[in-house]
């Protein structure tokens, strides 16, 4: 109680707000006296998916118009609106919820330029059950923004695939982050036939950009899907710019988060024929490290028109780290980086 009162006292004294995650429809009224009791001088509201549309949606207007200062509430919130002073969530028995859940409702503070607290918890000195200790886990590693393609993967590992090509599905596998979905289902359809997959190397993206489908841009939860296993199959530019026409005349102008998503998918399968194990972004730097190193010739070559140092590691290949001092946004300029290298190592 201590922490989550400390919690609570330090955003409110920094004229912010709170959201307090209560998972029970029954007992949410006892908790908000509880919350009350704890916390007298705070302006608290309740609300759960059982109550009336016109009731949420005056208490949600009222807690963004700052009548409230604690909006405790069961998980409706996580696709809820952007509230740039709540910057505090506190989510009350963590263990029982799914990753992918969790890291949805983390999404909800941190909107603006302040620093953004998510306290994860559960009963003290309780034994949690192994997968619940790996998703808490998980939550607390991956904090950075663009994390979200590896809670999918996480999650994957956590919950197990299901019965991909029928109805018994583990969990939401929609969440599970459209390029393993499509790397496991090839892998059943080939077992399936009786033929061994081989074992693909994987080519990991890091960039620091919004990268998925909205749903206010795609409504339907299986069309997203079916989106995002086309672009788990992109293998050229003009597949790209083929899916790009086709969405923008089916569904319109396609939102910059899923422009991003066309254009990495277009990446990774680029990187992949390059043998890159990872592209990762830190600040304006753009680290590539690939399976082997590449020939002394294309670095050569690269420095006429790239920016870059090449640092040695202990693996069997060096990094590169590439300095964006263009005005292309980061995955624009990975393309433009690969692009080249796949011509030079052509040419040669």
């Amino acid at each position: 109680d201590s922490i989550v009162k400390n919690a609570i006292y330090k955003e409110l004294s920094q004229g912010g707000q709170v959201y307090y995650i209560y998972n029970k429809v029954k007992g949410i009224e006892l908790k908000a006296q509880a919350l009350q009791t704890l916390i007298p001088d705070a302006k608290i509201a309740y609300a759960h998916g059982q109550m009336a549309e016109t009731k949420l949606e005056k208490l949600m207007a009222d807690f963004i118009e700052r009548k409230y200062d604690v909006f405790l509430s069961t998980t409706i919130v996580e696709n809820g609106l952007d509230i740039p002073t709540a910057n505090t969530m506190i989510i009350e028995d963590a263990h029982k919820m799914g990753l992918s859940q969790l890291y949805q409702l983390k999404g909800r503070v941190g909107r603006s330029d302040k620093q953004a607290y998510a306290y994860i918890t559960y009963p003290q000195n309780k034994i949690l059950p192994q997968d619940a200790e790996k998703r808490l886990k998980a939550i607390k590693d991956f904090t950075s923004f663009g994390s979200g393609h590896k809670i999918a993967l996480r999650d994957l590992q956590i919950r197990g695939a299901g019965n991909i090509l029928g109805m018994d599905q583990s969990g939401h596998f929609g969440d599970v982050g459209y390029e393993m979905y499509s790397r496991i289902l090839k892998e059943v359809i080939l077992q399936a036939k009786g033929i061994k997959a081989e074992e693909d190397k994987y080519t990991e993206i890091d960039l620091l950009v919004s990268a998925y489908v909205p749903e206010h841009y795609i409504a339907s939860s299986s069309q997203r899907m079916e989106l995002y296993k086309d672009i788990a199959s992109i293998e050229s530019k003009q597949q790209m710019e083929e899916l790009k026409l086709s969405l923008a005349d089916r569904y319109g102008k396609i939102p910059i988060a899923t422009d991003n998503l066309l254009l990495i998918g277009y990446l990774k399968n680029l990187a992949q024929r390059l043998d890159i194990e990872k592209i990762k972004q830190d600040k304006n730097v753009i680290k590539i490290i690939p399976y082997n190193t590449f020939d002394a010739s294309v670095l050569t070559k690269l420095y006429k028109n790239f920016t870059f140092k090449v640092i040695t590691t202990k693996k069997q290949s060096n990094e590169i780290h590439f300095n964006n001092t263009t005005l292309l946004s980061m995955p624009e300029y990975v393309k433009k980086v690969l692009e080249s290298i796949y011509a030079l190592k052509n040419i040669n």
